[in-house]
């Protein structure tokens, strides 16, 4: 019998990975094991290595939530990232506090490996369908998003554009570009040039001239209020964002919106904007913001100004 159970159990799984890998809706799930990481440079570059790596306790496809953790958590990556690349560190620390953790690789640039690059809506709309399948999958009413740069505004869209606010819970985004950024005034230079836009999407890409601020897709976006009911809405930003200037531009300006700005509790820790999601504090604010009633107070030591962005640029250029 308990062979029968085992060869059962593996064609459910591989029902479920099929499940997932119906191209409907156009998204990667990513299934090869790969270990955790402490810092997005090492995570950039194994993800590089390893196309479709997805990291600890992501995209089990057998978990099941329970009455503590009723929500699946759904991990969202940033630009011209990946699941792994930008939640190698934050997923284990999820998973063994108990939740079900699942993360597409959304916004793909048709025939290459590069994602986060298409259009916000294109990526919101993969979303979506992902949202979908988790809670059709899990049986769970609603999910938890967790979000980081890029993944932060492409949730708020399928949240408050898309309808996604039936199925979502809470929408915590890490390093936001709620409002844009100006990229040290190098992107609102460009803006300012004739045909600006198509530079920033010619040498960068179309989402990221979406974030740029002032854009039209933000505009839109927080047109009429930047939040919508029925969603527990909560940032989590940097002083020291490399990317988001100025790093206020982070924080939602509707009331009822939590913004927690890493600095105001450990002034201390001068983490940016690539690091966030590997910094040991603010991975405990996720932790913390997804259960209030079992928060631990996060320990505050010192993360010296520009951490890991050495690690970046090399990884992202080998």
């Amino acid at each position: 019998m308990a062979r029968f159970r085992w060869l059962f159990q593996m064609f459910l799984l591989v029902g479920v990975v099929l499940f997932f890998a119906v191209p409907a809706h156009a998204m990667e799930i990513p299934t090869q094991p790969g270990p955790e990481q402490s810092n997005p440079g090492d995570a950039i570059r194994f993800a590089e290595q390893h196309p479709h790596s997805v990291p600890p306790g992501v995209n089990d496809f057998t978990c099941r939530p329970d009455a503590a953790h009723p929500h699946p958590v759904v991990l969202v990556h940033g630009s011209d990232g990946s699941t792994y690349a930008s939640w190698a560190g934050l997923s284990s620390k999820l998973k063994a506090a108990g939740y079900c953790v699942f993360a597409l690789n959304y916004g793909q640039e048709p025939g290459t490996q590069k994602f986060g690059v298409e259009t916000m809506t294109k990526g919101a709309t993969e979303l979506s369908g992902f949202v979908t399948d988790v809670l059709s999958l899990t049986g769970a009413d609603k999910v938890d998003v967790v979000a980081h740069s890029q993944g932060a505004t492409v949730a708020r869209y399928y949240i408050n554009r898309l309808g996604g606010a039936a199925d979502v819970d809470k929408w915590i985004g890490l390093a936001s570009p709620t409002y844009g950024g100006t990229f040290y005034g190098l992107a609102t230079a460009l803006e300012a040039l004739p045909g600006g836009t198509t530079l920033i999407t010619n040498f960068g890409s179309k989402a990221l001239a979406e974030q740029v601020q002032g854009s039209g897709f933000l505009d839109a976006l927080n047109a009429g209020g930047d939040t919508v009911p029925g969603v527990e809405y909560t940032t989590i930003g940097t002083r020291y964002d490399e990317v988001i200037q100025p790093y206020t531009n982070v924080r939602l300006r509707d009331p009822g919106a939590s913004n927690i700005l890493v600095q105001d509790l450990c002034p201390e820790d001068q983490t940016g904007h690539f690091n966030l999601p590997y910094d040991p504090f603010s991975q405990q604010l996720v932790l913390n913001t997804l259960d209030p009633a079992n928060a631990v107070e996060p320990t505050c030591t010192p993360v010296p100004l520009g951490t890991g962005i050495a690690g970046v640029i090399i990884a992202s250029n080998s």
